[in-house]
């Protein structure tokens, strides 16, 4: 049900381009909202790059997360809204690059949580 509070719990394998969220979410027609810290979204993907639509908490906090990719840290595919370690920051409404592949495309899983609430998940991009 749109606009609801609910607990969601991601599957442990997710299909090619199959999206999920973990944790305390809200979702909407356009977005889905963090309710609660250490919420997540996970994506199996493939292609280069992972982009993510977002938007912080309207009362304007910054809202810190981690990215990794098939469990662990990105490294040298990190995009440049992230460091090597996966870590970023959302402060403003914006597409935020995630992930930025070098050398082959393959299929792989991209997760980010959100280490606090209040950020709202709009729309993937890929490249």
């Amino acid at each position: 049900m749109l606009d609801t509070r609910h607990v969601y719990a991601a599957p442990p394998n997710l299909d090619l381009n199959e999206w999920a969220l973990a944790g305390d979410w809200t979702v909407g027609m356009e977005s889905a909202v963090l309710n609660a810290g250490n919420g997540r979204t996970v994506y199996r993907f493939h292609a280069r790059d992972v982009n993510l639509i977002m938007s912080p908490p309207a009362d304007g906090r910054s809202v810190p997360f981690r990215v990794q990719i098939d469990g662990h840290p990105p490294a040298a595919a990190h995009g440049s809204d992230v460091d090597e370690q996966g870590r970023g920051t959302l402060s403003e409404p914006r597409m935020y690059q995630l992930i930025r592949q070098l050398g082959p495309i393959a299929d792989h899983e991209f997760e980010i949580q959100f280490l606090e609430p209040g950020g709202a998940v709009l729309d993937f991009t890929f490249g």
